[in-house]
């Protein structure tokens, strides 16, 4: 069906041009290689087997049948063809752009979780050297006091090797204390 519409392309064109009284023979070298090329670019075109399988469907055949419509069809594919690029370098640009956002959000994020979590452990030591620190003298102090208050008494209890009490002692004396807030 293609190699037949071309050539009764060529066949009209050998009749325009015998009627004007022209002849191809006048016709330029550089205008006879660029309508070599011109066919052989078509023949390329029309021997396609996808170029051939839609020749043959009925979409193709109507526009063959109507070059008008196939040219409308033709035009408004190459014009919607800039817009229609433009939105998808759009839509990926913006795809592209919310996920290195959500990565930037969530480093954000983390970023500030981390450093809250830095903060917290250090308070958290911190107290727990304090804590620590309190424990550690309470603990001094008290067994100091229990061990001069058990010593004390024991002394008490046991007479010296004379069989005399022991002297008091000069100092701190618990014993006394103990009495005076009972």
């Amino acid at each position: 069906m293609g190699k037949h519409r071309v050539n009764v392309i060529k066949e009209e064109e050998l009749a325009v041009q015998k009627r004007s009284g022209l002849r191809i023979n006048n016709v330029s070298k550089e205008m006879q290689e660029l309508q070599k090329h011109w066919h052989s670019v078509i023949q390329t075109i029309h021997s396609n087997a996808n170029v051939v399988a839609f020749m043959n469907s009925r979409v193709g055949q109507y526009l063959d049948d109507h070059p008008f419509v196939a040219l409308s069809l033709l035009m408004f594919v190459a014009v919607s063809a800039i817009p229609v690029a433009f939105f998808l370098v759009f839509v990926v640009t913006t795809a592209v752009m919310a996920c290195i956002g959500v990565i930037v959000m969530e480093g954000v994020v983390i970023a500030i979780g981390g450093i809250a979590l830095l903060c917290v452990l250090c308070g958290l030591g911190a107290l727990s050297l304090g804590v620590s620190g309190v424990l550690s003298v309470s603990y001094v102090a008290l067994s100091t006091l229990v061990n001069y208050w058990c010593a004390s008494r024991d002394q008490i209890r046991k007479p010296d090797v004379n069989g005399s009490l022991p002297q008091k002692k000069p100092g701190l004396d618990l014993s006394a204390n103990a009495a005076k807030s009972e």
